[in-house]
């Protein structure tokens, strides 16, 4: 409580480990925002509504939700490294730039995830993700879930991507089925040791496609 309305720059709470709401932060950041390292923050209620820039709330390993993000982030959106999160809900709809939710190892569903990443979308060292259902629809670059050990299907995987479509290490996979139709760049699949069929592997693909062990 206590901080400005509107930021014409950027905002920084970083490192604040006693910090457990952000009732108080802005309405508004012209530049970026972030509140990574926030040990004790469980909830983003409070945070900004827009941000002109990226939004950062990495490392807080307390927080269960991204309810109360910023409905508008015109760059990049990080929440990697939140181990308690066990799901998206509350993302934003859309993202200009890159969405990463890597090594968030509670995480089990993708629901919530924005609908369109215009960069890269980000969901690498998720454990405990099954499934890719309710990840974006479009994605304008890279789109990789490799180490989701406990993946099991690429259904809810994109249509088309951009650039890349990296899915290896995710050894319980056992098909292809649901990835994507159309890769601009390369499709890599290696090490999946459970994959037992290469049915339902892209249409096409604009540059390597690598599913070696």
């Amino acid at each position: 409580e206590g901080a400005p309305q509107e930021v014409g720059g950027n905002f920084y709470c970083n490192d604040c480990y006693s910090l457990t709401s952000l009732e108080g932060a802005p309405k508004e950041v012209s530049g970026d925002f972030s509140c990574s390292y926030c040990t004790s923050l469980t909830s983003l209620e409070g945070a900004p509504q827009e941000v002109g820039g990226n939004f950062y709330c990495n490392d807080c390993y307390s927080l269960t939700s991204l309810e109360g993000a910023p409905h508008k982030v015109s760059k990049d959106f990080y929440c990697k490294d939140c181990t308690s999160l066990t799901s998206l809900k509350g993302a934003p709809k859309e993202v200009s730039g890159i969405f990463t939710c890597y090594n968030c190892t509670s995480l089990t569903s993708l629901k919530g995830a924005p609908r369109k990443v215009g960069g890269d979308f980000l969901c690498n060292y998720c454990a405990s993700l099954t499934s890719l259902e309710g990840a974006p629809k479009e994605v304008g670059r890279n789109f990789t879930c490799y180490n989701c050990t406990s993946l099991t299907s690429l259904k809810g995987a994109p249509k088309e991507v951009g650039r890349n479509f990296t899915c290896y290490n995710c050894t319980s996979l056992t098909s292809l089925k649901g990835a994507p139709q159309e890769v601009g760049g390369d499709f890599t699949c290696y090490n999946c040791t459970s994959l037992t069929s290469l049915k339902g592997a892209p249409k096409e693909v604009g540059r390597d496609f690598n599913c070696f062990n």
